[in-house]
């Protein structure tokens, strides 16, 4: 199971990007990546493919490693380890292993 799921903050603790924050878009279980949205850009050459599409250079987000990502605690303001607490009723739930709060 991964710490990190679509729809989550997370902040880049490596790489090119580091520092930014963005929301995951797509998680790839495979090959341990994800498309966080605004990072991570390169530019695509696109062709016009129909009269009302245009062609040109495009940005598009390509995946970065799990690994590289931290998931983003509001109430620390800041990308933070992640844990689980197991309830009594056997669901599993994220925390931050920094303050406590879950997530």
């Amino acid at each position: 199971m991964f710490k990190i799921k679509k729809g989550d903050t997370v902040e880049v603790a490596k790489g090119k990007d580091k520092g930014k924050k963005g929301r995951v878009l797509i998680v790839f279980r495979e090959s341990k990546r994800a498309i966080v949205e605004g990072i991570n850009m390169a530019k695509k050459h696109k062709r016009r493919t129909r009269e009302d599409d245009k062609g040109g250079i495009v940005p598009i987000e390509l995946p970065i490693s799990i690994s590289n990502l931290m998931l983003f605690c509001k109430s620390c303001n800041r990308g933070r380890r992640v844990g689980f607490k197991i309830l009594k009723d056997g669901v599993k739930q994220r925390f931050c292993k920094a303050c406590k709060e879950t997530i």
